[in-house]
């Protein structure tokens, strides 16, 4: 079942999310779903709290990008409670874009390796290095699930210059083409 993308300006997508247990009710299916979900929005990373749910759970399919990069290949995995225990390597930047943000890609800069934990969909842990385009996209999936949204990582001005169109997909007029979910903003109102 595809699911609305919380869309920029929702208070979940800025929430701190909490770990979950084995025993998360419906687990299995809330993983289909999202996977479902990305692949209709043509994205390569989801997390929970971009489907309006403060928990610790994303995924990430990349190997729609196999043939460009060889790291994406067989990549598909789900990162469960994970925790980023270092970052370090040359700062990278390259453009980035989110679901929750749809219509806008900035340059992001961000370390090119990570060392992280986690549990997969099986409740296997793992403790794993990452470098590259991979550590990039885990690193922007972890944020959604710390409250971060990729334009608080920007320069005071280019936050400035795109706060227009952000103001435009939290009053959703944006049109992705697939389902949003915006938040319940009340517009001001002259005195």
């Amino acid at each position: 079942m595809i699911l609305p993308v919380t869309a920029y300006g929702h208070p979940t997508l800025r929430k701190k999310a909490e770990d979950i247990d084995q025993n998360y009710e419906n687990l299995d299916q809330l993983i289909g779903n999202m996977f479902e979900t990305m692949h209709y929005a043509n994205g390569i990373g989801l997390a929970a709290p971009q489907v309006n749910l403060p928990i610790r759970l994303f995924l990430i399919d990349a190997t729609p990008y196999e043939n460009d990069i060889p790291e994406a290949k067989d990549f598909k995995k789900v990162f469960i409670n994970a925790e980023i225990v270092d970052k370090r390597g040359e700062e990278l930047n390259m453009e980035e874009g989110c679901l929750s943000i749809p219509g806008i890609h900035e340059e992001v800069t961000r370390p090119g390796e990570i060392h992280i934990k986690y549990y997969d969909e099986n409740w296997t842990f793992h403790d794993e290095k990452y470098s590259g385009m991979i550590a990039r996209i885990i690193q922007h999936e972890y944020d959604h699930i710390e409250g971060i949204l990729f334009p608080d990582r920007l320069s005071t001005l280019r936050k400035t210059l795109i706060r227009g169109k952000l103001k435009d997909i939290a009053y959703g007029k944006v049109d992705p083409g697939y389902k949003m979910l915006y938040p319940k903003l009340k517009k001001k109102t002259a005195k």
